[in-house]
């Protein structure tokens, strides 16, 4: 592990323990891999060991510990219920309190959107499947990044468990996925296909234990995941729900070709992911922003802030993934003229009100790197808006270029160990992260799009 890292806390800056999940991201191993690493990314790298130790102290998971069992009879098939919906068993006729699961079973139930039932929770695959992709995902990076075996170790492990173990490895279908519950709706619904989106960071983490050599990730595995993978291909572009999702022209179609393009570089067919971004590309994405940069569809949403957020971090992976493929995005412009940057320029106009700031950060990181940031309206966002700690977030590591508005001063040949420089008169000294920051602004543990 590289040497201690230290920061002087910005107010936005959070403990230790906490880590952000990001609505999704995609690497290109080469980023990381190729040895070329900005030194000013070192306390993002420091964060990424940090993150990845308490993930891995949490693990593994897997889909057959949940307490109840799908229609299907096993509990290998994954299983949710949407999260928005809500029991109406006024009409039911019950004269004594109905139990749990008569209520999921028997009440008609209604849409409240962005009103999250709690009870949805009583089954949490979902959660599960996410932790899952986070620890991998931040693993395989402290791997890649400081060569140390038992990161890549565990990433392997969890993958095995979540996908492969013959006793707890998930089927490949999303099935029983967000079931909405009452006497029709045993069954899973196409919003569902959503709880699966951050297949891109698990992909992510396999491209980068693959490409990197690491000693656990086993021909075993890889042929072993590969076979998964390729059978759930087939379910994700087959399936009655999953041709909804796909069908669907906000952030839910957005994320469904995050995952199959994703998926689709995992087995090697390059060209098939390729296919998939360029259909996206140019289907859904050439109605999805306004000439003024607004993203009407998520802007109708109960959420907005959040919503144009992430759809946005889809459109962004969706580009990222374009770019390993070969297919350029960035400047494709839609039916209005508009750009992936037309639409981040444009949500960085309007405030979170009651809603969580720092879900925009990580694309505004994003889209600087890519567009460049000459200005530096991006980086002076950050600064002011995130705080200070905005160069120790993970993803600063593989957004770059970007700039740390002169908050680091890269090590010299005989240290490692980066200083912070305190703005005002060229004054430098060590700084305090460590055991006391761990990113910027509020955590979204687990970020619910539907």
């Amino acid at each position: 592990m590289r040497g201690t890292v230290a920061i002087v806390l910005a107010s936005t800056a959070l403990s230790a323990s906490a880590f952000t999940s990001y609505a999704n991201d995609f690497i290109d191993p080469k980023i990381i891999l190729s040895n070329g690493l900005s030194n000013l990314t070192i306390e993002a790298q420091e964060t990424i060991v940090e993150w990845a130790e308490d993930l891995a102290a949490a693990g593994p998971w897997n889909v057959t510990s949940k307490p109840f069992t799908p229609p299907s009879g096993t509990k290998k098939d994954y299983m949710s219920f949407a999260p928005y919906w809500w029991p109406d068993c006024s009409s039911v006729g019950n004269t004594t309190a109905l139990t749990q699961n008569e209520v999921w079973t028997t009440c008609p139930y209604v849409v409240r959107d962005g009103k999250f039932n709690p009870d949805a929770r009583e089954v949490n695959d979902i959660g599960n499947f996410e932790s899952m992709a986070n620890a991998v995902f931040y693993n395989a990076l402290a791997w890649a990044t400081n060569g140390t075996t038992t990161y890549a170790e565990s990433a392997a492990r969890f993958i095995n468990t979540w996908f492969l173990d013959a006793d707890t490895g998930m089927n490949p279908n999303l099935n029983y996925s967000q079931m909405q519950r009452g006497p029709t709706g045993q069954k899973g619904t196409h919003t569902g296909i959503l709880d699966l989106k951050c297949m891109a960071k698990v992909v992510s983490a396999v491209l980068l234990m693959r490409e990197g050599k690491a000693a656990a990730w086993t021909t075993e595995l890889d042929t072993g995941l590969n076979s998964w993978t390729t059978e759930y291909i087939g379910w994700l572009t087959s399936a009655g729900i999953a041709l909804e999702e796909k069908a669907a022209p906000n952030n839910h179609g957005t994320f469904y070709y995050n995952q199959l393009a994703a998926l689709q570089v995992l087995v090697g067919d390059n060209d098939g992911a390729k296919a998939t971004v360029t259909d996206y590309f140019t289907t859904k994405y050439l109605d999805q922003i306004a000439a003024n940069g607004d993203q009407p569809l998520e802007t109708a949403r109960t959420r907005p802030y959040h919503y144009r957020a992430y759809n946005l971090a889809a459109m962004i992976t969706n580009a990222k993934i374009g770019d390993y493929v070969g297919y350029s995005a960035w400047n494709l412009t839609t039916h209005k003229g508009s750009t992936i940057q037309t639409a981040l320029d444009y949500a960085m106009t309007l405030g979170p009100g009651t809603e969580v700031a720092s879900e925009l950060y990580p694309n505004i990181v994003a889209v600087g790197a890519t567009y460049g940031d000459a200005k530096g309206t991006y980086a002076n966002f950050m600064l002011t808006k995130a705080g200070d700690g905005y160069v120790a977030d993970a993803q600063f590591l593989w957004n770059q270029p970007f700039s740390d508005s002169g908050l680091v001063k890269a090590p010299t040949s005989a240290s490692l160990e980066p200083v912070r420089n305190i703005g005002g008169a060229g004054g430098v000294r060590p700084g305090l992260l460590g055991a006391t920051v761990a990113g910027f602004g509020v955590v979204a543990v687990l970020v619910l799009g539907a």
